[in-house]
């Protein structure tokens, strides 16, 4: 008894539908907001190089671009005067700058504020809740767009 993915672009998330008989014709509605679904081919396989959970897999640039910019900037961190925050600022601006990614809302704000001369742990202090519910970084697309966020995938499996 076959198991479909469908997605739901309204709400981002691909949802598990199980059928009693193979069905390649039928479309369910959206469980959450009763939307139209697009049928996704299943992922069963994978060729390649298994990467670690948390590793560097996980980042939204590829690693050699990563490697690249922090060699870089590595002689230049070493020379930073640790208690002028407009330093730092000026470090994570080229870091961005030679990635291609772009900071968040909170981020952008902060680092604005150590670029005018603010102590990180008062902007940190005041900031903390937005910093820490945000993804500091978003790669953009050539295009210039913000890359999209993957779909959240419901593990309920659905009956079709």
């Amino acid at each position: 008894m076959p198991i479909y993915e469908f997605y739901c672009e309204k709400c981002n998330t691909i949802f598990n539908f199980f059928s009693k008989t193979v069905n390649v014709s039928k479309k369910p509605k959206c469980p959450r907001c009763k939307g139209r679904l697009e049928r996704r081919m299943s992922v069963f396989s994978c060729i390649g190089k298994a990467k670690e959970a948390d590793g560097p897999g996980d980042l939204p640039i590829d690693e050699s671009t990563l490697e690249n910019a922090m060699g870089k900037l590595a002689t230049e961190a070493e020379n930073i005067n640790e208690e002028d925050p407009r330093q730092a600022a000026d470090l994570m601006r080229k870091f961005t700058e030679m990635t291609g990614m772009k900071l968040g809302d909170g981020m952008q704000e902060a680092l604005d504020r150590m670029e005018a001369g603010e102590d990180p742990e008062k902007i940190e202090a005041e900031m903390g809740d937005i910093l820490e519910n945000e993804d500091p970084f978003a790669l953009e697309s050539k295009k210039g767009k913000t890359k999209k966020q993957d779909p959240f995938r419901d593990e309920t499996l659905y009956e079709m």
